[in-house]
């Protein structure tokens, strides 16, 4: 029984592994692992601890306060009464006294102050989650630029693949020619040469290839093999609209210029709170004894500065500078952006029309070759002319992978720059 256990361990072990050696990776697989991967990312999460903490400080403003005092003072002169009444010594205040008292003061009304600094610092906490978001999406260019990249390196590798392949044919009729006495040796020489040659490209894409490979495996804190298979994505249409995250952090950022304005108005409102005041004193409550006593007093208490009404307007005016400043931004920003657009829309018509024709290139140079091919074979040319074609059709295959790879790249860089 253990035995059966432990082959089965041993399969399941072996099928994982060979799962993770040959597990596929596609284009928003590597957006959202970058995300993910990504050190900034790790912001968000102090933003959102920053922003409960900054708003649970502002909301104690509603709870009791306490505060103690103190005082000791000598006075030049102290308050006394001018009157002279025969045998009787009316009592005088010491010119030295001392307080010690505590005071606990509950808020009733702030003008909505406190309710519009959380406001703020929810309307701050946004903002900067969503200049991170900016910064993150700026990760899908760069895995763009990767990710298709391994896509024409792994196909220019295959495409070199067929091009050893009529290289060998040509040397293989080319032998049987020399063997029959009708070429020479130095036919057979040029498609070695040849092959050679193309064997230092395939040395050159690998090594391009492991470079890319690593830095995408770099991206997304994923070990990459050889037998990953990238999977390459179907061309798409783009939704003409902007949705870039640069559209809400303007929205988030006028936002917060609103809240401002609202605490303009807040700050200016009086303030009502009860009060509640107790301690020792001498004097005390009574002015006219000298003894250290006991007092206490409460009530109702308004408080309203009016110094925020000569810079009211001034603020005012410098908040619809900023929302006009945010305005021109944004109007920059998207004018920017579809000029990009303009541009992308030129290039990728440009790439399909090469792609429509590379395929009727790769026909005609196919039946051209295998003409020369035929020729070969019949020793009716040399295999230079034979290799002139062969390198004719590679180069229109090797162009059809590349437009094909440019307008598949192209189109996900449209839909990156509108944000869809």
């Amino acid at each position: 029984m253990k035995l059966i256990v432990s082959v089965l361990l041993i399969v399941i072990w072996c099928n994982s592994v060979g799962a993770q050696t040959t597990a596929s990776l596609s284009i928003e697989d590597c957006y959202n692992l970058a995300r993910q991967h990504y050190p900034l990312l790790k912001q968000l999460d102090l933003i959102a601890k920053t922003e409960a903490y900054s708003i649970g400080n502002a909301a104690k403003g509603y709870l009791p306060q306490l505060n103690i005092s103190g005082q000791a003072s000598y006075q030049s002169a102290v308050t006394n009464i001018p009157i002279r009444i025969p045998g009787m010594e009316l009592p005088q205040m010491n010119k030295d006294q001392y307080k010690l008292y505590g005071e606990v003061t509950q808020l009733l009304f702030d003008g909505g102050q406190i309710k519009q600094q959380k406001e703020s610092l929810n309307a701050n906490a946004k903002t900067e989650a969503q200049k991170l978001e900016v910064e993150l999406y700026k990760l899908k260019e760069r895995v763009n630029q990767v990710f298709f990249g391994i896509l024409v390196l792994k196909e220019q590798l295959g495409q070199n693949e067929l091009l050893k392949k009529d290289i060998r044919l040509g040397m293989n009729k080319a032998s049987a020619a020399i063997a029959n006495g009708t070429a020479l040796k130095s036919s057979l020489d040029i498609l070695q040469a040849e092959l050679l040659k193309v064997n230092q490209r395939s040395t050159e894409l690998k090594f391009a290839l492991k470079g890319y490979t690593d830095m995408l495996a770099l991206f997304i804190n994923r070990e990459l093999g050889e037998q990953t298979v990238f999977v390459r994505p179907e061309g798409i249409v783009n939704d003409r609209n902007i949705l870039r995250p640069e559209l809400q952090l303007y929205d988030l950022q006028r936002k917060n210029v609103d809240v401002q304005e609202k605490m303009i108005r807040a700050k200016n409102l009086p303030k009502f709170s009860l009060f509640l005041q107790g301690g020792l004193g001498r004097p005390a409550l009574n002015m006219l004894s000298n003894d250290l006593d006991i007092f206490a007093i409460g009530g109702l208490r308004l408080s309203w500065s009016l110094a925020g009404f000569y810079t009211r307007k001034g603020e005012r005016k410098l908040l619809d500078l900023s929302r006009k400043s945010l305005d021109l931004q944004k109007e920059t920003f998207l004018l920017n952006t579809n000029l990009t657009i303009r541009q992308q829309d030129a290039e990728l018509s440009k790439l399909q029309e090469l792609v429509s024709t590379d395929q009727e290139i790769i026909q005609l140079r196919t039946r051209i070759k295998q003409t020369f091919y035929a020729q070969l074979s019949n020793g009716t040319i040399n295999t230079n002319d034979y290799l002139r074609e062969v390198n004719a059709e590679d180069q229109a295959r090797q162009n059809k992978i590349l437009h094909e790879v440019q307008l598949l790249l192209a189109q996900y860089n449209q839909k990156t720059t509108t944000g869809n």
